[in-house]
């Protein structure tokens, strides 16, 4: 899928999302310097911006909790204790709508720059939620993914990142444990041998 299908407030959340890669244990936002270069990177916060190591807490549980609200986008159950993290990390995050000449958007109340920045990610929610494509927005449902995707397909009944990796890979091992369901164990199948 071409990127120019992915509306802007989807892609942000997507790629915030994605700055934690779960099959290779790969953190975009594991230290200050790391979480200042991705967020003014998307424009986010200015790249001189103070950043403190309890903002990448913060920053992760809102990414993580995101990560499973798409989880139930995507049909599946979300992780009840990382969407409730999320709600707490919220609450220390309060956005108030601002309004504009074209429209409103939602802000933090908080003036520090990475409230701020958090605060312009929940404002793509926002967006993406109003123009209808939020529920696009999905994590794939491979286990051991988890990457966030943007479901394109005219039905939206896509499950995986890409059907090339995850979703062969998850069919191929639907179809073996079924084969091993159906053929009955060959010792047990064996006639007794008479002595």
């Amino acid at each position: 899928m071409t990127e120019e299908l992915v509306p802007p407030a989807v892609r942000l959340v997507r790629d915030f999302v994605n700055t934690y890669e779960p099959q290779t244990d790969d953190e975009s936002l594991g230290t200050a310097d790391a979480l200042r270069n991705w967020l003014a990177a998307q424009h986010l916060l200015p790249s001189d911006a103070p950043v403190e190591e309890a903002d990448v807490a913060a920053a992760v549980t809102v990414r993580e909790g995101l990560r499973n609200v798409l989880l139930g986008h995507a049909g599946h159950d979300p992780d009840p204790e990382a969407v409730e993290a999320l709600r707490a990390s919220l609450a220390h995050l309060p956005v108030r709508l601002d309004f504009t000449t074209d429209g409103y958007r939602l802000i933090s109340t908080r003036a520090d720059p990475v409230s701020q920045a958090l605060g312009q990610v929940l404002d793509a929610v926002r967006e993406s939620s109003q123009d209808g494509t939020w529920p696009r927005l999905k994590v794939c449902a491979r286990d051991t993914c988890r990457w966030a995707f943007y479901d394109a397909s005219r039905n939206q009944v896509r499950r995986w990142c890409s059907m090339a990796g995850c979703g062969n890979y998850v069919k191929m091992r639907a179809r073996t444990q079924r084969a091993k369901e159906r053929t009955p164990d060959t010792a047990a199948a064996q006639p007794a041998q008479s002595a």
